[in-house]
């Protein structure tokens, strides 16, 4: 096939570019009392951010440079070696410990989470060989039962971290790959349907799940533990009303709102920006998912197609539902908000994410 490069999206490169500011912005604003009290500084967290944004924004260069379907030669010994990452960070000793998961590898102040490193090996992995069995995907046994599996294999391992979040994130991606990539939507929704009582169990096996359904019913009926985390979101959100209180202004991150520069940045966004701000954030993700659904339509081959596909919709349903989480839409599970939360695993391979879009975006057909 005779490719040729065009200029990359250049809305996808302004979206998440402008997501990456605002995140620093907003880490800065949520994290300054936080990190004066428990770091004696209070840019620490932006500090950090700052590195991270750079090397997140180095890894998107360097992606987009990077021809997609060179992914093809190291995705496999790529993805067993994310396997094995996985594994290693359940093992007692080897894991690192945080808020009472076990979810990251490293040595002192580096660390790695392999989940965030496995969304994109999983979707390149994916994009690989299904690309090249497309003819037996729409039989259940042979065709879509070995990515199943694949697929099952790292929701357990990610479940047992615990990440449920996360966990979701990768089966909901997996599905809307798997249907882009031409498996008959009888055999998915038959196995969406039939997967009800697994979640159900999953969400209703530990004591810490159960009280967030349950606050997620009636979170005033507990508000000082399992409902207090939504409360006091939607108090942040509610007092930004349309145009917020200013930046830097919020009351809720003074030590009221639990992970405010992490899992409910977007309610701190609320509520200094209002509803305007919020909005214009919504706005820059749909700009991006868009877009990129867009790539994966005009997309050259199968390949890079499912391959946009998959990216564009990590992105967009993280997005979702972290989101849903801080707008009491939907019961709470920890998983960051893209490019705006603090944190540097999530912000590196989404950026890195981004970049494989842009490369893809250069050779559509449009």
């Amino acid at each position: 096939m005779s490719r040729r490069r065009k200029p990359s999206d250049s809305i996808i490169m302004f979206s998440a570019t402008t997501l990456l500011a605002i995140g620093v912005v907003m880490v800065f604003s949520s994290s300054s009392v936080r990190a004066l009290q428990d770091y004696g500084d209070a840019y620490y967290f932006l500090k950090k951010q700052l590195m991270w944004s750079a090397i997140a924004a180095f890894g998107m260069a360097l992606a987009s440079g990077v021809d997609y379907w060179q992914y093809r030669r190291l995705i496999a010994p790529a993805f067993a070696m994310n396997i094995l990452l996985l594994v290693l960070v359940l093992i007692p000793g080897v894991g690192i410990v945080s808020h009472g998961a076990r979810r990251s590898l490293g040595v002192g102040p580096l660390t790695m989470n392999p989940a965030e490193v496995m969304k994109i090996t999983w979707i390149l992995f994916l994009s690989t060989y299904l690309s090249a069995n497309r003819e037996k995907l729409r039989l259940f046994f042979s065709g879509l039962c070995p990515y199943l599996v694949g697929a099952g294999a790292i929701f357990v391992l990610v479940y047992k971290e615990p990440d449920l979040g996360t966990a979701l994130a990768i089966a909901g991606t997996t599905f809307v790959v798997l249907f882009s990539a031409g498996a008959r939507l009888f055999h998915l929704t038959g196995l969406a349907l039939a997967s009800i009582p697994a979640f159900l169990w999953a969400a209703m096996s530990e004591e810490y799940r159960r009280a967030r359904l349950f606050a997620f019913l009636d979170p005033w009926a507990d508000p000082m533990k399992s409902g207090y985390h939504i409360i006091q979101s939607l108090y942040a959100l509610g007092s930004g009303g349309l145009f917020g209180m200013g930046l830097g202004s919020g009351r809720q991150k003074m030590l009221f709102l639990p992970e405010a520069h992490t899992d409910f940045i977007f309610a701190v966004l609320g509520e200094e920006m209002g509803f305007v701000g919020a909005l214009a954030v919504l706005s820059l993700f749909f700009l991006l998912a868009w877009r990129g659904y867009r790539v994966a339509m005009n997309a050259p081959d199968a390949m890079s197609c499912i391959m946009a596909t998959g990216i564009t919709t990590m992105i967009a349903l993280q997005a979702i539902i972290n989101i849903g989480v801080v707008t009491a839409s939907m019961p709470i599970t920890g998983i960051p908000l893209p490019f705006v939360s603090y944190g540097g695993s999530s912000l590196v391979f989404t950026m890195a994410g981004v970049g494989i879009l842009l490369n893809i975006s250069r050779y559509t057909t449009e």
